[in-house]
């Protein structure tokens, strides 16, 4: 089974939208909605068309992932830095590396593009096999009520976090 990753485009956003509410469609910590959130950030001046990609087996879109920019900030500086929200897989492709596969693609482009972190809010099992760590470890708070352990980050270089505290602010469209 070969996976293809490549770079979402317009065409692929009709199944794009089924494959994300599919994926969240029967997880119990999620709103449901993961789909208009994507929607919505393709709009956005967060939108990054390298940093959505889709993966593909035999021509068929079986996954997706989308990093947005987003801002760190304290009360004297601001560090630009990336939100990975969400990583879709459809349910009948799980346990076969595509997730896996989307995440470590998308970290090597967004360090090719010159980002230093990404941010996320996941499951605490699942996420700190590529080197996610709390937000908490580095002096770093979410805006969202959700427990300490699945507000995480990674630094995508060897100082990435090196002096970055703050709040992280999501733009807009996360909270519509």
């Amino acid at each position: 089974m070969e996976i293809r990753i490549r770079q979402e485009n317009q065409n692929d956003y009709p199944k794009v939208h089924e494959l994300i509410e599919a994926a969240f469609r029967n997880i119990e910590y999620s709103d449901h909605k993961e789909h208009f959130l994507v929607e919505r950030l393709r709009k956005s001046d967060a939108f990054i068309p390298e940093l959505s990609l889709v993966a593909e087996i035999e021509n068929e879109i079986v996954g997706h992932i989308l990093l947005t920019r987003l801002r760190i900030e304290n009360q004297t500086e601001s560090f630009e830095s990336l939100a990975l929200a969400p990583v879709s897989v459809k349910p009948e492709f799980h346990g076969k590396g595509i997730g896996s596969r989307l995440i470590t693609e998308s970290h090597s482009i967004a360090k090719r593009l010159g980002y230093t972190s990404i941010i996320l809010i996941g499951h605490k099992n699942y996420y700190p096999r590529f080197g996610y760590e709390p937000t908490s470890k580095y002096g770093i708070k979410t805006p969202f009520n959700v427990p300490e352990e699945n507000c995480m980050i990674v630094s995508l270089t060897e100082k990435g976090l090196l002096s970055v505290r703050g709040e992280i602010k999501y733009p807009k469209e996360f909270f519509e």
